[in-house]
């Protein structure tokens, strides 16, 4: 049976099903909310993380206090501390006055710090020494400085293999995690996956004055079926194109199939799976060493090309295998000369600055200057690719 508090709790942050984990997610947040202990939420991207802190605010004495949600995976690593706790005025460039950071500002009340994985090494120190002393200093100073604020952390990483990795302060890790809250990812939560859609597609006809889609029984198995990485955010975004789009409000399985992308990928390519060979990079290094590889290997088959032509004539230094054509022509008409093969031999020798500088700006090309999908085909975070963008000089 579902608790009266976390019914109106549901009530009244407009949170959608009756999953038992989601209740109990709920129940946690209520029950730690009176304390100042520290919680960490964890789940997902898109299973809506972002209530609970709300939740746990205004269910505590610091209701009436500032509440402050910050994204530390939006914030360049140059500034953040600058951000989180201020800074004096000519500490920096650009820092033309003293200001106040967030822990100043929201003394007495809390602190949401979204996707805390990503705070940088130092800041992560910093952010010690404010949950175990209260204490921090602005950049800048050496003025210790107080403050009484409540901290609520969330991510979408597995923050002890991070600890593993040392990406993360395995002390810091045990501070922000005394209550630690797991919200259910939405192919977890059955029927609830129905009843949301229900309330979007109610909310989506309420807003553009038309009859709310309705699921026929093949579509509404297909909803349950389907794993939704996107969880929540997928969910509303699929429910809002169908409802626009769709001029029948009966949806079908075979209509539903049109807007999952893992099962149209040829609608969707962007979103196409990964191949199960595909190479997965875990550090810029492996980017880089990677592209030379493949530089090196393009040079050498162009030496081994001009020598098959050659008839052997000209000694090369090649151990892959012999390339093969399926007529000798071919070869002929798209081999290089022998002075284009010395020219590339004398070529001065990329750099490893180079070839990260050029992988940058195709990503950036690909992605028509969207960040986020660069980063993403890069293999590495949002706020590493802003840095390397300003130190490339690539705005």
């Amino acid at each position: 049976m579902i608790k009266v508090d976390v019914q109106q709790i549901k009530l009244r942050f407009g949170i959608i099903g009756n999953n038992a984990g989601l209740n109990r997610a709920i129940d946690v947040a209520l029950q730690v909310a009176p304390t100042d202990l520290s919680v960490l939420i964890t789940g997902e991207s898109g299973v809506g993380k972002e209530t609970f802190p709300q939740i746990i605010h205004q269910n505590s004495p610091r209701k009436h206090g500032q509440y402050i949600a910050v994204n530390c995976g939006a914030i360049p690593e140059g500034t953040i501390d600058s951000e989180l706790f201020g800074h004096e005025k000519g500490s920096f460039t650009g820092a033309l006055s003293d200001r106040k950071g967030y822990f100043e500002v929201a003394d007495g009340g809390t602190i949401f710090l979204d996707e805390v994985g990503e705070l940088p090494t130092s800041t992560q120190a910093r952010l010690l020494r404010v949950l175990e002393t209260g204490e921090f200093i602005r950049v800048g100073s050496s003025k210790v400085q107080k403050t009484n604020v409540r901290i609520v952390a969330a991510t979408n990483v597995n923050l002890l293999q991070a600890v593993s990795e040392g990406k993360f302060r395995e002390d810091l890790f045990y501070r922000l995690s005394t209550v630690p809250i797991q919200v259910p990812p939405l192919r977890e939560r059955g029927d609830d996956i129905i009843l949301l859609f229900r309330k979007f597609a109610s909310d989506c006809a309420e807003k553009y004055r038309m009859p709310a889609v309705r699921l026929e029984e093949d579509a509404r198995q297909l909803m349950l079926s389907y794993r939704w990485p996107g969880n929540v955010r997928e969910l509303k975004n699929v429910t809002e194109r169908i409802s626009v789009i769709e001029e029948s409000r009966e949806i079908s399985a075979t209509v539903l199939r049109l807007y999952l992308p893992d099962m149209n990928m040829e609608k969707f390519p962007v979103l196409v799976k990964q191949e199960p060979d595909q190479k997965v990079f875990n550090s810029e290094r492996e980017i880089l060493y990677q592209v030379l590889f493949d530089m090196k290997k393009d040079v050498n088959d162009l030496k081994k090309l001009v020598h098959d032509i050659m008839g052997g004539k000209m000694p090369v230094n090649v151990q892959e295998e012999p390339v093969t054509y399926s007529h000798p022509i071919h070869a002929v008409q798209s081999a290089p000369t022998i002075q284009e093969v010395e020219e590339v031999k004398e070529e001065e020798p990329i750099s490893l600055e180079d070839a990260e500088k050029e992988m940058i700006r195709k990503a950036l090309e690909k992605n028509n200057g969207r960040r986020k999908y660069a980063a993403a085909d890069l293999k590495i975070s949002e706020r590493t690719l802003y840095r390397k963008i300003k130190e490339y000089n690539l705005e």
